[in-house]
């Protein structure tokens, strides 16, 4: 039960789409233009690099609070990081497919930065190096924020393994589960980019979009 509400508070923060209603805001619906997607990145192409940073914040912060909401609640539980990463997950899910938006929403890159913030800032570091290097050297932020969701599993593993988290022994297979298929899903929302990247013709950052 622990784990379901934890999902649905998740989802419910996971609702409050920034680059939708910052979109709507200033009388536009970022799914009609660019990309057609509504989180941080399309809207940094699209309408420039103050909305992009408002718009991360946002879906970035409600991971983080939706986390945070969860472990107060279960303070006292033996998998509170367990429980935690579930709220992480239903953000996630919320952000990805929103009911009321048709379930069309972002790929929740700005949701894996809350989550991994809110689970360890070592994660954070790490992924925020590989990220930055990764753009820097390619202009491609697909390409980052596929290595992002690989590096945080991995780590998240790592770390785990070595005690840093609040996870029972008999659930620590569920944890990895959790990590795997949030990196699974960030890969698979990435889809249309990997092939992109494959064939040469992915958008690089500062480059107009073709």
């Amino acid at each position: 039960m622990e784990r379901l509400i934890c999902i649905v508070i998740g989802y419910i923060f996971g609702l409050i789409q920034s680059g939708y209603l910052y979109g709507k805001a200033n009388h536009m619906d970022i799914r009609q233009y660019g990309s057609g997607n509504a989180g941080s990145t399309n809207v940094l192409r699209v309408m420039g690099k103050k909305a992009g940073a408002i718009v991360f914040l946002g879906d970035f912060f409600k991971a983080v609070f939706a986390m945070a909401v969860c472990r107060l609640l279960f303070k006292g539980n033996a998998d509170v990081d367990l429980l935690a990463l579930y709220a992480g997950l239903g953000v996630t899910l919320g952000h990805n497919f929103p009911f009321y938006l048709k379930f069309k929403g972002g790929k929740g890159i700005a949701c894996m930065a809350g989550i991994m913030t809110a689970m360890d800032l070592r994660i954070t570091l790490t992924c925020f190096v590989i990220f930055s290097v990764t753009v820097f050297l390619t202009r491609y932020v697909s390409l980052g924020s596929i290595l992002v969701s690989i590096t945080f599993f991995a780590e998240l593993v790592i770390f785990e393994s070595m005690g840093s988290y609040r996870v029972s022994t008999p659930n620590r297979i569920q944890f990895y589960a959790l990590g795997a298929i949030l990196m699974c899903m960030a890969i698979w929302r990435h889809r249309s980019n990997i092939g992109r990247l494959l064939s040469g013709t992915e958008n690089k950052l500062g480059a107009k979009k073709s």
